[in-house]
Formats: structure tokens, C-alpha cells, sequence
């Protein structure tokens, strides 16, 4: 067994996907990979499911018949906050990605690559999974930053900051090269595991939003940008 395939052995994935050829495709592929799955094709059934099965994954169509994709991820979320959410979408305008990942851990549009999507949902589950495995490590410190690697908390100056699983490993990542600046492309390999850089990917600077927006209210601005480069913490 792979490195990848271990990180998400007996994860359960919830599909929820109105269009039942997709939904059966995802499915076929998925079991294949070895992942638990589970169909759902509305709002409802996707929550009386979670409510009973407690999925690690869910892997979310944005427009379902009986609601909106989008706030099924955040009533998932509210009542697990360890879920991994991945949103599949048909709209690729940046604002519909942006809405996404406010609260998600990834996007995919449609049509995708079935390969695609294993592999983006293996990325997610190491980010959201790792902490069940990690031995007890010293708290990782930056400045008044402090990131316990076993609980996946976040503190700074001494204030707790409610961070997504994806906001927490762009987060360590920033800080594990401590003043240094990381290109975009460093960052989209090592935190969202992309092996071939899209170029109209903004899914970085979207994320570094969400942390400036998180951790500025909280003292001085912590996050510097080299323009046509990359990211780094002051």
C-alpha cells in the first residue's frame, strides 16, 4: 500500500450528486481506490445519512434539487468540524469558487477527471487526517503564533483562531519556513498537492484572504506578499 492509499484507508466518503451517472461513476471509483461510499442525491438524504454514518469526506454537487450544495457544507461542517469538504461544481466564475471555499477544503469543476478527484480527495483527507496519527510534537511557534501540530489548534497571542483544516496547513506550512517568501507554485504542491500547476488556479490567494482576515483582527498584519512570487510571514 502507498503512502496515499494508507492516509485514507477506511475513509468514508459522502457523494452527494443528483445526476446518477456521475453519482455511480464517482461511486465505482472510489470503492475502487478503496474509500467507503456512500449516495445521497438531495439535501435531505445527504443529512440523514451524515447524521447517521458520520462520513470523514464529503463531496458535495453545488446544485442539488432540494437546496443549495453550499449550505449543506456548512450545516455538515457546523456538526462536524473535522469533515472534509469537497465541492463539485458546473460554475467556474471566481466568485462561485470563492463562495466554496469559504468553508470547504477544495473545489473540482465540471467535467472533471475521475483521476482528479481521487487524487484531490486523498490531498484533503492527509490534511484533515493527519492529526489521528501524529505522536505528540512541540507546538510550532512564529512570532505571537503558535500551532499545536497534534490538535490542529491554532493560537495567537494567546487568542484561540478557528482555522479549516486547508487554512491550517497553508497556515504551518508558512510558518515552517519561518521569514522566508514560498512561491505560488511551492505552495499549491506542498499544501494542496497539485503535481501540475493550473494557471488560472487564484485558489492560493483566495486562502491567504481567509488567514489575513482571521489572524489581522488579532494584531499586526502577519502575512507578506511578494507580487509575482509567492507568500511568507513578516
Amino acid at each position: 500500500m502507498t503512502a496515499n492509499e494508507a492516509a485514507h484507508e477506511g475513509a468514508t466518503v459522502l457523494v452527494v450528486e443528483d445526476e446518477e451517472s456521475i453519482a455511480d461513476v464517482l461511486a465505482i471509483a472510489l470503492r475502487y481506490h478503496r474509500f467507503q461510499v456512500m449516495i445521497a442525491g438531495t439535501v435531505r438524504e445527504a443529512l440523514t445519512l451524515a447524521e447517521r454514518t458520520r462520513p470523514d469526506a464529503a463531496l458535495l454537487d453545488v446544485m442539488l434539487p432540494d437546496g443549495d450544495g453550499r449550505a449543506l457544507g456548512r450545516e455538515l461542517r457546523a456538526r462536524r468540524p473535522d469533515l472534509a469538504l469537497v465541492f463539485v461544481t458546473a460554475r467556474d466564475a471566481p466568485a462561485e469558487i470563492v463562495g466554496a471555499l469559504g468553508f470547504g477544503d477544495d473545489y473540482i469543476t465540471k467535467p472533471f477527471n475521475i483521476d482528479e478527484v481521487v487524487a484531490r480527495l486523498r490531498a484533503v483527507l492527509r490534511r484533515t487526517r493527519t492529526a489521528d496519527v501524529l505522536p505528540q510534537r512541540p507546538p510550532l511557534r512564529y512570532g505571537d503564533l503558535e500551532l499545536d501540530e497534534t490538535t490542529y489548534s491554532v493560537h495567537r497571542a494567546g487568542r484561540t483562531v478557528e482555522l479549516t483544516p486547508t487554512e491550517y496547513a497553508l497556515l504551518r506550512f508558512l510558518v515552517r519556513n519561518g521569514g522566508r517568501i514560498v512561491p505560488k507554485e511551492q505552495l499549491l504542491r506542498h499544501v494542496w498537492q497539485y503535481e501540475h500547476t493550473p494557471p488560472e488556479s487564484t485558489v492560493v490567494e483566495t486562502y491567504v484572504s481567509y488567514l489575513r482576515r482571521k489572524l489581522d483582527t488579532l494584531g499586526p498584519p502577519v502575512i507578506t506578499t511578494r507580487r509575482g512570487v509567492g507568500y511568507g510571514l513578516a
